[in-house]
């Protein structure tokens, strides 16, 4: 995988996003793979397609591509809201992909992928409208917030300029794909649990540790009103799925 960025691609383009666009879609191109198949080869999709870049032509998996010189913060600026809640919770969600580069090297340095499983509306936060003097008026995006996806959702195929194992991308993604047979809004939950499990940062842990992320639980599922049953319910599917281990007396153990 050759992490330099070829400029001479986006020859005659003026615009600075306009030739980040250009030079970062023609690097996905000739270097990305699909992590679900391993097919070496993605095709690049209509541009302005709603929340879709490439797919891959074996398996037809759609990826969202997002860049940016620099690395990316907590939150990251995406399209419109409603456009972005429905394209996820359909049967064609895509994955994504978040790509970081250095302008003074011209160098890819991160390329991270967020499967599919792990987008959910948790991590979708609804921007203001534009105001009305705006020429959009009313419109409204959004943010996807990074800090809400779990490790196991974020999968780096280059990090800090070094090209990850194809294999080691290909099985963590497997690792994870029995969330994709379940209900999108049943899989909000099962997300959200996860991630606060990440958040203990331990692999052993109580059931009362995870009791206490209710009020916070409680924001994100506003109309359920049995958190601590919801957390025992969704703990009991994650061990059934062979993620965590129960070993006796309210304890759990992750499995790594």
């Amino acid at each position: 995988m050759e992490l330099s960025l070829n400029l001479s691609y986006a020859d005659g383009y003026k615009s600075r996003s306009q030739i980040a666009r250009v030079i970062t879609e023609t690097w996905v191109s000739q270097n990305a793979y699909c992590p679900h198949c391993g097919c070496g080869t993605l095709v690049k999709d209509v541009n302005n397609s709603p929340v879709l870049d490439f797919h891959c032509p074996i398996c037809k998996q759609g990826f969202e591509l997002k860049s940016k010189s620099g690395k990316y913060g907590r939150k990251i600026v995406d399209g419109e809201y409603s456009t972005m809640i429905s394209r996820i919770t359909s049967s064609t969600n895509p994955d994504f992909f978040f790509l970081n580069y250095q302008l003074d090297t011209n160098r890819v340095t991160d390329f991270l992928l967020i499967p599919k499983q792990f987008i959910t509306e948790s991590i979708i936060e609804k921007r203001q409208p534009l105001s009305a003097s705006a020429r959009r008026a009313g419109w409204t995006g959004c943010n996807i917030l990074v800090e809400r996806i779990p490790t196991d959702g974020r999968i780096f195929i280059v990090k800090d300029s070094v090209v990850c194992q194809k294999d080691d991308v290909l099985s963590k993604l497997r690792e994870t794909e029995f969330l994709t047979r379940i209900d999108s809004n049943k899989r909000g939950w099962i997300v959200d649990i996860m991630r606060c499990i990440d958040t203990l940062d331990n692999d052993e842990f109580r059931l009362s540790e995870l009791y206490e992320f209710e009020e916070e639980l409680q924001s994100l599922h506003p109309n359920n009103h049995h958190v601590q049953a919801k957390i025992r319910q969704q703990l009991q599917f994650l061990r059934d799925m062979g993620y965590v281990e129960f070993c006796g007396r309210g304890y759990y153990r992750r499995r790594r």
